[in-house]
């Protein structure tokens, strides 16, 4: 397949540098800045640069943008994709994406699956992209109704193919819900969390715990905003749950009550070990 990547920042970059290196697909990549273009050919992460005489040629578009720089820029180039050409985006949220691009994908005949891979790290940028971002992590696709079960075949495989240890075909909306738990809720939490000024005396007195609970907390804030902004509802129902869960740990040493504290701790504990028994297929549909 001739594949395009928009945007070759962490997670383009990374897509870009993931098909070039395990796949034999031919992968275009374009972003912004000249400089990322460049610097893409010349360490070899892509074949050549996206140009606009290209995008007929594509079997599959990957954009990794903003959610909506990802919409603007699917509308613009919608009519010059080849029919049955297959878009999948990155975005960290999916009804505001899916609902937005669902009518210029039908009038132009494109197969579109909005898209999420459940990975990362602290640093943003194509420097920070590695072809190896991927390996064991999850891949979220939010098909159309009608597509058909050979194409969600034929882009699991691909995706798997890409070092990804699960595909998972789910809706946008339980995506964005689950999302706003899984991962809006912990970047909010690490950023509160590390704005004490007790922060600024850890060191010394720090472990795993405070690496763990800080790490997301360097994070790119014009993004996250626009993250947020766009899944409020379901981070609001998220804030409002650990709210609560932080006021019974306040109150239980607010009152010295160790049976209740106790009892609280022993929940969590339970609970973490559930998660911990959930199984991991490399296959779910829905």
């Amino acid at each position: 397949m001739n594949v395009g990547v928009v945007g070759l920042g962490l997670i383009g970059g990374s897509m870009a540098r993931a098909i070039k290196g395990l796949s034999e697909h031919r992968v275009y990549g374009y972003d912004i800045q000249e400089s990322v273009r460049f610097r893409a050919k010349l360490v070899n992460a892509v074949d050549g640069e996206l140009t606009e005489e290209l995008l007929p040629t594509l079997d599959m578009l990957i954009i990794a943008l903003y959610p909506q720089a990802t919409i603007d820029y699917l509308k613009k180039v919608a009519p010059m994709l080849k029919a049955g050409a297959i878009v999948v985006d990155t975005c960290g949220i999916k009804r505001v994406v899916c609902e937005a691009v669902q009518a210029a994908c039908q009038e132009n005949h494109l197969i579109f699956l909005g898209g999420h891979p459940m990975a990362g790290i602290e640093r943003s940028g194509f420097e920070a992209s590695m072809g190896n971002l991927f390996n064991q992590a999850s891949m979220l696709l939010v098909p159309q109704q009608d597509v058909a079960i050979e194409t969600l075949e034929k882009v699991k495989s691909f995706f798997l193919s890409l070092g990804f240890g699960m595909v998972k075909f789910t809706t946008a909306q339980e995506h964005d819900r689950v999302i706003a738990y899984t991962s809006q809720l912990a970047h909010v939490l690490a950023s509160a969390y590390v704005q004490s000024p007790t922060a600024l005396k850890h060191s010394g007195f720090s472990a795993g715990s405070f690496r763990d609970m800080t790490r997301v907390a360097t994070l790119k804030e014009e993004m996250w905003t626009e993250l947020f902004l766009d899944n409020r509802e379901e981070l609001l129902a998220e804030l409002d749950n650990v709210l609560k869960n932080l006021h019974a740990f306040r109150d239980a040493l607010a009152d010295k009550d160790a049976p209740a504290l106790q009892a609280l701790l022993k929940a969590g504990r339970e609970t973490k070990a559930k998660v911990n028994a959930l199984p991991r297929t490399p296959y779910s549909l829905f």
